[in-house]
């Protein structure tokens, strides 16, 4: 029995700072819900971690992106839709026109109305935008220069989207961007004053018929492969959140029985240290 060095309690206290250490680092992961708190809990797994949840936010954007693209081709979509009704609508005039039963008067107020119409179309052509982005026409463009509508966009008049969560080829979808208007659907050569100009007209409208439907077409193109491509991201995005959480969040029902068990421990820490303490009393009883 030794009064200098009170062994039992050293090893009490030491137990006792071990456990408190313990406590102190349960606490943290369940008030804070992580793992990992700092990178001295497990620093690969935070590497990894961190690593993931860059991904995870590019994927988001990326689905941000590919609904703003969404946006665009409803918005293109639903202009051109309104231009096939119209074009339906001058096919009919044209008919009309190209049957001999008309008078001057009649074709007066046929090509009335047709102007009406073509000015509506250069209307939605020249107004429709997403945002700020013209999708029909080009406002720094001169009107002798626009390339009709059924060749083929050049290379920069295309509207990029980024699709992906990353800077790789094939990331990016390029909605290609058609000019709309009377002249470009070669609408201002209709005339309505005769029957054989009637005829011609015909030919002309259904020429530009075809044409908006391939615009359509190439903008239900691109719909469907955004549409396609969210669905992908939105699942990866989920099953990498998923994995993220097992790696970085904390297991509550595993980290609540270490708390539990940490904090039994130290009590018992306190109750031996109180009673390791009272230890060298026993010496001064030995001495009355």
């Amino acid at each position: 029995m030794q009064v200098q060095n009170n062994i039992a309690s050293i090893n009490a206290a030491r137990n006792q700072g071990i456990e408190t250490g313990k406590l102190k680092k349960s606490l943290e992961k369940l008030s804070s819900g992580f793992r990992i708190v700092r990178a001295g809990d497990d620093a690969a797994g935070l590497a990894i971690s961190e690593g993931m949840r860059s991904r995870i936010n590019s994927l988001n954007q990326a689905m941000r992106n590919i609904d703003d693209g969404i946006g665009l081709t409803n918005v293109g979509d639903g202009a051109l839709t309104e231009v096939h009704s119209m074009l339906q609508r001058l096919k009919t005039l044209a008919l009309k026109s190209a049957n001999g039963t008309y008078d001057q008067s009649n074709r007066e107020t046929l090509n009335m109305e047709k102007d009406h119409i073509l000015e509506e179309i250069d209307r939605i052509g020249s107004t429709t935008k997403f945002g700020e982005i013209s999708l029909f026409s080009r406002a720094d463009a001169n009107t002798n220069t626009d390339p009709p509508l059924w060749q083929p966009p050049e290379l920069d008049d295309t509207i990029p989207l980024q699709i992906g969560g990353s800077a790789q080829a094939g990331e990016v979808l390029d909605v290609e961007r058609y000019y709309i208007g009377s002249r470009e659907l070669q609408l201002d050569q209709t005339d309505f004053s005769d029957v054989e100009k009637g005829h011609k007209s015909v030919g002309y409208i259904e020429n530009a018929i075809e044409a908006v439907s391939k615009v359509r077409a190439s903008f239900g193109a691109a719909y469907m492969h955004l549409d396609h491509t969210h669905n992908n991201l939105s699942v990866t995005s989920e099953n990498m959140q998923a994995a993220e959480s097992q790696i970085r969040d904390t297991n509550m029902a595993e980290e609540i029985t270490k708390y539990t068990s940490s904090n039994i421990v130290l009590q018992s820490s306190n109750m031996m240290l109180t009673n390791a303490n009272n230890l060298p009393q026993t010496i001064l009883e030995l001495l009355k």
